[in-house]
């Protein structure tokens, strides 16, 4: 009777065994505890941790909102540091920071926690790591480098007239520094003159706005948090004058700029969150090479163009997907 009553309390412990090992391997044990770090809220930066939490979710690393440590700072540059410092000291799997400030912040901690960058236009002139194909500084993710010679291409389709363009940007902002780079060194290539427009602080953004219009016939802005911040002031100003305004985001065109090329934010999120996928399975950060993700359609807005005097209906977009907004309320 004893070795029965062995027995069975042996097939028991097997099983109860058996069941705990089991539920090591079970949806459970693949959550992941991971942070997500903005500089600022936006349109296109909310939308772009979005796509990073349904990237995540798809994959069952999380299973709700409610797992991600989510943390802004408010545009504030010393509690951007604050919170990157706080998250380089704790017990993260991942990190993923929303555009280059974020993410700057984030890899001068040189933490042992892998960071996942979303939407950092020139990864490598930032500072943030030193070769897309072999990533090297624990981080890697998805550059959304601004299309620059097809958004003037698409410049010439809305406004052929237009013979000098304004660059606006701020000069601390340096993928915006490198973006309007790339735009001298094609606007140069096509004897296009241009005006720079550099911004130091944001009380000067109006007054140079009003500047570039006297001598310019449209202006350009790229991808730059601090213009998005003035972009009611920017276009306000640019319609008075029926200067067209051409951003880099699909963002900057529901705040009120004629048009560009755009990338789909939450798309651009959701590659960022497959990028980290590939950790989680197994490869090395330096084995994950960061990605240029390219535009996805065409964005323009239908009250700006009819405040300067564009009839959208005239124009051949070509092949490209065309979305036609009006001024979003931001």
């Amino acid at each position: 009777m004893k070795k029965i009553f062995a027995v069975i309390l042996t097939v028991v412990m097997m099983a109860t065994l058996f069941v705990g090992c089991n539920g090591s391997d079970s949806s459970s044990s693949k959550t992941k505890k991971v942070a997500i770090i903005q500089q600022v809220e936006n349109g296109a930066f909310n939308d772009m941790r979005a796509g990073i939490i349904k990237g995540l979710k798809a994959k069952g690393y999380i299973s709700s909102d409610k797992d991600v440590d989510y943390q802004c700072a408010d545009g504030d540059e010393t509690n951007l540091n604050t919170i990157t410092q706080s998250v380089a000291n704790g017990d993260y799997d991942a990190v993923f920071t929303v555009a280059t400030p974020a993410t700057q912040s984030m890899v001068n901690q040189e933490s042992d926690i892998p960071v996942f960058f979303c939407a950092v236009s020139a990864p490598v002139a930032a500072g943030v790591i030193k070769d897309m194909d072999k990533p090297d500084m624990n981080a890697t993710g998805t550059s959304n480098a601004i299309p620059v010679e097809e958004i003037f291409g698409l410049a010439k389709q809305m406004t052929p007239k237009a013979k000098n363009f304004g660059l606006l940007y701020s000069s601390k902002t340096d993928s915006a520094v490198n973006t309007v780079e790339q735009a001298k060194t094609y606007l140069e290539s096509k004897n296009i003159k241009y005006t720079e427009g550099a911004v130091v602080e944001d009380s000067e953004i109006a007054t140079t706005v009003e500047s570039l219009c006297k001598k310019c016939d449209a202006i350009f802005i790229p991808n730059d948090a601090v213009m998005q911040g003035a972009m009611s002031t920017i276009t306000e100003i640019a319609r008075e004058n029926k200067v067209a305004v051409y951003g880099s985001s699909a963002t900057m065109v529901d705040s009120g700029c004629l048009g560009t090329k755009a990338i789909d934010d939450i798309g651009i999120g959701e590659k960022t969150a497959d990028l980290a996928s590939k950790y989680f399975e197994g490869k090395k950060v330096e084995e994950i090479p960061s990605i240029v993700v390219p535009y996805d359609y065409i964005t323009v807005n239908k009250d700006d163009a009819k405040a300067i005097g564009i009839n959208l209906d005239s124009i051949d977009f070509g092949k490209d997907t065309v979305k036609q907004v009006n001024d979003a309320k931001n």
